[in-house]
């Protein structure tokens, strides 16, 4: 070999390293706002006002996106002679999580679903010099696909408004935008030939769209009427309109080849697979008819749906769509894999060629049995490196990139799931929070492109979520204890030490899973249907949340006037009460089993009787915990009574029976005022009372027989037409400090 051609080698071997560090996926830089500048300023001008009224005058806002030379979004705030804030940012975004920044460790101020604490200082504390808060994360990614049947699914204008507002101060930059798509949907299905009623077959209700939407389920809860397509266009018209605003960059639907079965009478020769029944639904309602991705007809009908999509919405170049969610593929072969997602791909990029897909990492970890190295290598690599970003969806306690070799190569997104079906009830993983995102960056070949939150449901625990979005803008973790301790004193604007210790202790416990692989599903048999054999499993010690319970029941009542307080003075109650349902539940079961009826009369006569209408009027006292509210929410949508009593079964199904016959039994389940009364508190008065009766006659207790009875009580509750409050009842102190005087030494007794 010649010197010459060995030097030709050599730059050979350097421009291959070159490619490979430096292409290694494309820069995504052309996901970027589509606002002006001057527009992402108003919108947070707006936002202030919002928020903070006359005093929203006192900070002077720019956006000025060549402040970031590097697509990593960065605000810089200074005062001015006269006291006020000038806070300048490279986007909307970048700007109102300054400003949030400075109202938190300035000013002690909060925002949260639960409340506000808004109590902001005149004149408005000096910042010295420059403050300067960046990011490492080009992308803050928000929601979950189900969010927005767990929690969002009732919301109005307003109630949307508030939430992109609160993302808008957190960071969030690429928000999931998945309202309204059942309309374009339809007019897809009737430029293809479809008739109404095959259209109305497959929709399932409001409440159940998120799992029609991934191919799990259709029909159930439906048929969907037009009234409701007109609002959520009208609604998603304004959510995308107000998010891009911000210069966020909404994420939009494509297709997963998921088809009604009138598809089949327009084209029988087409390549469909019929799934197996769906999380113990039986096929009147599961068993979904799939496309195959490598049929022509794949790529007619997703370009059509994404065609009308950017017509309607506009779009920002990244979609979601998920193939296999809860889905076993038909089969392992890589190839086919690789195909499948190939396919997939093609149908975006006919009518965007700068498509990016967002796809929801969960199917690795829900069917690790089929996702095998191979088969994830297969899916992933079916797509350019680059052109897919995946969310690795449970990353707080399942991460998949650290097996996975970064996906591959394919960018991902780091996520706290945090929270499954909208359970009321604490839960964190703090410790895991707190170092997983660095640990992703500093992963060997590491393709993080960004920090997310993908609970199922919201509304609950608003300090994990304020801890996650925080992150997004460190640099290194947090001091977990300084920082709750600081969060007690922003929530309530009180510098009070017993609420920073209470606060301390939850952190160190209820708050930090440390159990490895741990789901946060509620355990609790208070929202379970009652049994012999239930799982009373606790990850940490009752005796710190008694602690944390004593010590704000004692700082009350200075402090009752704020909405935050009054809200954790409940749940910190309701988290106790919930744990003490459990000691009455062994003292029955225990009781049941050694065959002692007085001791059973009085374990569940005190919880029947006594403690769980006690939970029920506490949860009464506050707007955050009403049925009432959320059942009103769905009735306003209806145009007429039929509409209303749809939306109303709906509402109350996905709470609780989930499915006709209990298919997926309290998964969502919520501790709300009117529900634990009228459905929980009624079966646990059948189980006492069966159980009663089983030692009073001498027969066995049989389950099968317990949950023919209890299912008709749960039905009952479904269809019982009772309306409930929508104002709070009560006086939340004193129904507080009442329990707290019969229930302290009680829970005491249990530890």
């Amino acid at each position: 070999m010649s010197h010459r051609s060995g030097y030709s080698l050599a730059l050979i071997v350097v421009f291959c390293l070159f490619v490979t560090a430096f292409c290694k996926f494309p820069t995504l830089d052309h996901l970027k706002p589509k606002a002006s500048d001057k527009s992402q300023g108003r919108a947070v001008v707006e936002l202030l006002k919002r928020l903070l009224g006359n005093r929203s005058t006192e900070f002077i806002v720019s956006v000025n996106r060549s402040l970031s030379n590097d697509s990593l979004d960065v605000c810089e705030l200074r005062s001015t002679r006269n006291n006020k804030i000038y806070a300048t940012g490279s986007s909307g975004v970048a700007v109102a999580t300054g400003i949030y920044n400075y109202l938190k460790y300035f000013c002690n101020c909060h925002v949260s679903w639960s409340g506000d604490q808004l109590d902001v200082p005149r004149p408005l504390p000096r910042v010295t010099g420059v403050l300067r808060i960046n990011t490492q994360h080009r992308f803050r990614y928000y929601q979950n696909v189900c969010t927005f049947s767990y929690s969002s699914v009732w919301w109005d204008w307003p109630r949307w408004e508030r939430e992109i507002d609160w993302m808008a101060l957190n960071g969030i930059n690429l928000p999931l935008a998945f309202t309204g798509q059942e309309a374009l949907w339809q007019e897809v299905y009737k430029a293809l030939g479809l008739n109404q009623s095959e259209i109305e077959e497959f929709f399932s209700g409001p409440a159940f769209l998120a799992w029609n939407r991934m191919g799990n389920l259709f029909k159930f809860g439906g048929p969907l009427p037009q009234s409701w397509h007109v609002n959520q266009l009208f609604l998603q018209f304004k959510i995308l309109e107000r998010m891009r605003s911000f210069g966020m960059i909404p994420v939009l639907p494509a297709f997963s080849g998921n088809i009604p079965a009138g598809i089949l009478r327009l084209f029988p020769e087409a390549n469909v697979t019929r799934l197996g029944p769906w999380s113990h639904f039986n096929c009147s309602y599961s068993c979904s008819y799939v496309l195959d991705p490598r049929d022509p007809l794949f790529l007619q009908i997703g370009s059509l749906y994404l065609s009308q999509v950017v017509k309607q919405f506009g779009t920002d170049h990244i979609y979601n769509t998920d193939t296999f969610n809860e889905i076993t593929p038909p089969s392992s072969d890589p190839a086919y894999l690789s195909a499948v997602s190939r396919s997939v791909f093609a149908s975006m990029t006919a009518v965007d060629p700068q498509a990016i897909w967002l796809m929801q990492g969960w199917l690795f970890f829900s069917d690790t049995a089929f996702w095998k190295p191979a088969q994830i290598q297969a899916l992933l690599h079916g797509v350019p490196l680059g052109r897919m970003i995946v969310l690795d969806l449970f990353a707080e306690t399942e991460p998949i990139f650290s097996y996975t070799e970064s996906f591959y190569g394919q960018p991902f997104i780091w996520c706290m799931l945090q929270n499954f079906g909208g359970n009321s009830g604490f839960f964190g993983t703090v410790e895991s929070m707190n170092s997983g995102p660095f640990k992703a960056l500093q992963f060997p070949n590491s393709t993080l492109v960004g920090i997310g939150m993908t609970p199922e449901g919201i509304e609950q625990n608003p300090v994990m979520y304020e801890l996650m979005s925080e992150l997004a803008w460190r640099k290194e973790p947090v001091n977990l204890s300084k920082w709750v301790s600081l969060y007690a004193i922003r929530r309530y604007g009180s510098t009070q030490d017993s609420l920073t210790a209470a606060w301390r202790l939850l952190f160190a416990s209820v708050y930090n899973c440390t159990v490895p692989h741990y789901k946060n599903h509620n355990h609790s048999p208070l929202v379970h249907r009652p049994s012999l054999h239930m799982n009373a499993d606790r990850w940490y010690d009752p005796a710190d949340l008694f602690k944390a319970w004593k010590l704000i029941i004692e700082a009350a009542p200075s402090l009752m006037s704020k909405e935050t307080f009054r809200c954790d003075l409940v749940d910190v109650t309701r988290q106790v009460l919930q744990v003490l349902t459990t000691s009455f539940y062994q003292d029955i079961a225990d009781a049941f089993k050694n065959q002692k009826l007085p001791e059973l009369l009085t374990a569940g006569g005190v919880l029947v009787y006594d403690l769980l209408p006690e939970l029920n009027r506490l949860l009464s006292s506050d707007r955050n915990f009403l049925l009432g509210t959320w059942l009103e929410r769905a009735r306003s949508f209806a145009l007429d009574e039929k509409e209303a009593q749809l939306y109303d079964m709906n509402a109350r199904n996905q709470l609780t029976l989930w499915g006709p016959s209990g298919e997926i039994l309290d998964y969502a389940s919520k501790e709300w005022g009117g529900l634990m009364e009228d459905y929980y508190a009624q079966r646990w008065g059948l189980f006492v009372e069966t159980l009663v009766d089983c030692l009073d006659t001498g027969r066995p207790y049989k389950q099968d027989t317990f949950n023919q009875a209890v299912f008709q009580v749960e039905k009952g509750f479904i269809y019982n037409a009772r309306k409930y409050p929508t104002k709070p009842q009560g006086d939340t102190y004193e129904i507080a400090r009442r329990i707290f005087l019969k229930y302290y030494p009680q829970a005491l007794k249990t530890l």
